[in-house]
């Protein structure tokens, strides 16, 4: 693997000055925290939520203000006593980069400190081949690098989400086994750290969409749910107990891989061969009709809604059967579900897998909610994005993605 940075690349720079970027001290991270999850708060409040005196949370937010990571917003009156000055965290505190490579796109995107996304750079492809992706990294970096000119010293790292086995599935993809074969070879993480002074951390794609929908989403009020996501296949990510679960080679939630043929049909085939984009895309291809519609509000035209109800009455049935055989083994709240697919569409997927599980006997469990995302497209590379925030501003991981145990620290 090659480790020397290409002298052709304009490398991202590296924080430096405010000893708060790294935020090392255990206490600045969960008054930082205290604020990412319930808002602005007055000094006050800070310190009941915390448990630290209100004179070490004085401190604590006098230096996060004299280091630009909060921002004092308007005293709000109308109460005894002096008016409470709400602190909040200011969105130039900090930034980080988001990378998302994907089977069919790639995008890169930076993110400020509360998680709006202030530049996006987008490659679409019909297959992931690396002698194209790696390349437009760097030149992509280099773009949104020249957006944060006036913020280059509040870069705080890079997060990278994808596929963690980007070269399966070729026949799927109709791509060169040779240009699929090379993934093998190539350790992601590596080759974009090769770019960049940043510190580069990596996730598979779905489980960092599954993150940012745990910290910015409706996950923020579930504590076990499964995550969908229906992009160009579907994936997955698992939350149990507030905590985003990978599991020890990186397979929970990989609701695409689960096999369905014994079931559905007589082939061996999986989720992801019936509730991927990537099936209604072909379908659309077969009719004369651009693949990319089945990603926007055209796949509910009248033109293409037949077609688009055809690939319904597959996916559904596919996505009750795995929800319903997830909730009887994990015991879910909720079923989250996402994508790249129209926000309309994404209703549909859900009101007729609810019908489809009508039909289902739950005695004996109960039976989850089904759910919309909150994030849509996105959410792969922001949630690559988050990565390095709660590295470098979260008290723990645990603490980052739930807010429950604020309110026990001692």
């Amino acid at each position: 693997m090659n480790d020397i940075r290409s002298p052709l690349a304009a490398p991202l720079r590296r924080p430096v000055g405010s000893n708060h970027v790294g935020m090392r001290q255990f206490n600045e991270r969960i008054v930082l925290q205290a604020i990412r999850l319930h808002g602005a708060l007055p000094k006050a409040e800070v310190a009941r939520l915390t448990r630290l005196s209100s004179q070490t949370a004085s401190v604590i937010i006098n230096g996060l203000l004299e280091d630009g990571l909060v921002i004092k917003q308007s005293p709000q009156r109308g109460r005894v006593g002096q008016p409470s000055v709400p602190i909040a965290l200011n969105p130039d505190g900090a930034f980080t980069l988001g990378i998302k490579v994907g089977r069919r796109s790639l995008d890169v995107l930076a993110m400020d400190f509360v998680g709006q996304v202030r530049h996006r750079e987008v490659l679409g492809y019909d297959y992931p081949d690396p002698e194209v992706i790696f390349p437009a990294i760097e030149r992509k970096l280099e773009l949104v690098d020249a957006q944060l000119r006036g913020h280059a010293d509040r870069l705080v790292g890079v997060g990278v989400a994808a596929p963690l086995w980007l070269g399966g599935w070729r026949d799927v993809l109709g791509a060169p086994a040779s240009v699929m074969a090379a993934w093998n070879e190539i350790n992601i993480h590596e080759r974009i750290q090769a770019m960049t002074e940043l510190s580069v951390e990596f996730a598979k794609d779905t489980s960092a969409a599954c993150a940012a929908e745990l910290v910015v989403g409706q996950g923020r009020a579930l504590r076990n749910f499964l995550y969908l996501f229906i992009g160009t296949f579907i994936g997955g990510g698992l939350v149990i107990d507030g905590h985003l679960h990978l599991g020890p080679r990186g397979n929970a939630g990989a609701v695409g891989s689960l096999p369905l043929g014994a079931v559905l049909g007589a082939e061996p085939i999986q989720l992801l061969h019936k509730a991927s984009g990537i099936v209604l895309e072909q379908a659309f291809k077969d009719a004369g009709a651009p693949g990319v519609a089945a990603h926007d509000e055209r796949a509910l035209s009248s033109d293409l809604r037949a077609l688009t109800d055809t690939w319904l009455d597959g996916a559904c049935p596919a996505l009750a059967l795995t929800i319903a055989s997830s909730t009887a083994m994990l015991d879910l709240d909720a079923v989250v579900i996402d994508g790249s697919l129209d926000r309309a569409l994404i209703d549909h997927v859900i009101q007729r897998t609810e019908q489809t599980l009508n039909g289902y006997s739950w005695e004996g469990i109960s039976r989850p909610r089904l759910l919309p995302g909150s994030i849509g497209a996105d959410a792969r590379a922001m949630g690559g994005a988050i990565l390095p925030l709660y590295t470098n501003f979260a008290p723990t991981h645990e603490l980052f993605l739930k807010a429950e145990p604020l309110s026990t620290l001692s």
